[in-house]
C-alpha cells in the first residue's frame, strides 16, 4: 500500500502469534525474521506518523498521531485476527487517500 510500517508492544509477548503470521502469509506478507519488539526499542523520529491499536494502553513518553482504539486479537480466534486486519488495512486505505 506504499506504507512501511512496524510494530511495537508495551508488554511484547515471547513470540509472534501463530494465527497473525498465517493471517499475514495468507496475504502474501513475508514474516522472516519476525518477532515482538518493547516500545523501549522504538524510536518515533524514524516515522511520519505513529499510530497505536490502543488496547486501552496509554503511553505518555510517546506523541501518539492516531488512536484506533482496536481491540487486541491475542488469544482470540483466527477470524478475529481477520477481522482486525480488516479494519487496519480499510483505516490505512483512508489514509492512503489523505495528505499525510
Amino acid at each position: 500500500m506504499g506504507f512501511e510500517a512496524a510494530s511495537a508492544g508495551t508488554h511484547p509477548a515471547q513470540a509472534v502469534a501463530e494465527h497473525a503470521i498465517t493471517l499475514l502469509e495468507g496475504r502474501g506478507i513475508s514474516t522472516d525474521g519476525m518477532a515482538p519488539k518493547s516500545l523501549d526499542d522504538f524510536n518515533p523520529s524514524e516515522f511520519d506518523m505513529v499510530i497505536s491499536m490502543g488496547c486501552g494502553v496509554h503511553c505518555p513518553a510517546i506523541k501518539i498521531d492516531q488512536d484506533w482504539e482496536l481491540e487486541d486479537p491475542v488469544g482470540q480466534a483466527y477470524e478475529v485476527y481477520e477481522a482486525t486486519a480488516s479494519e487496519i488495512q480499510r483505516r490505512l486505505e483512508l489514509l492512503n487517500t489523505q495528505d499525510v
